[in-house]
């Protein structure tokens, strides 16, 4: 009679009461690929044109943070992934408000100036929200409030 060895489990699957690593390079890379966002819109064009973080580098950096961020539910990183998404959706919403008075009050040039204001606010506040998020991330902090 044969001798078999014993079944071993698939190494995929984690066992109860294992941790799995954290996408601490995950979040690290959507802070860099937001900077770089941030900066190309500037860099580009010498001011920033509507959302400064809805490029093809935005879009692939908030895919990541939506694919990561449920590894990471629990932990000081949740607070990070949660920060990178929210910076997203609230740049894109100021960018579709400055590109609503840019249409709507443009015929009379007033709106111009005011919308290049809303771009050039949004742009520096995703700088600002990037700047802070990467530096709390770099001390292994969670971000208040998240």
């Amino acid at each position: 009679m044969a001798d078999y060895p014993a079944p071993v489990p698939p190494a995929a699957s984690t066992p109860p009461g294992a941790s799995r690593p954290l996408p601490i390079n995950a979040a690290l890379l959507v802070y860099a690929l937001f900077a770089i966002a941030a900066l190309i819109g500037v860099a580009s064009h010498g001011f920033p044109l509507f959302a400064p973080l809805l490029g093809v580098v935005g879009i692939v950096a908030i895919i990541i943070a939506y694919v990561k961020r449920d590894e990471a539910a629990g932990s000081w990183l949740a607070s990070h992934f949660r920060w990178q998404v929210r910076t997203f959706w609230w740049s894109l919403l100021w960018a579709m408000i400055g590109a609503l008075v840019f249409v709507t009050l443009g015929l009379i040039l007033i709106g111009i100036p005011i919308a290049f204001a809303i771009w050039a606010a949004d742009t520096i506040w995703v700088i600002y929200r990037v700047v802070r998020g990467y530096l709390l991330f770099h001390e292994s902090q969670p971000v208040p409030g998240m």
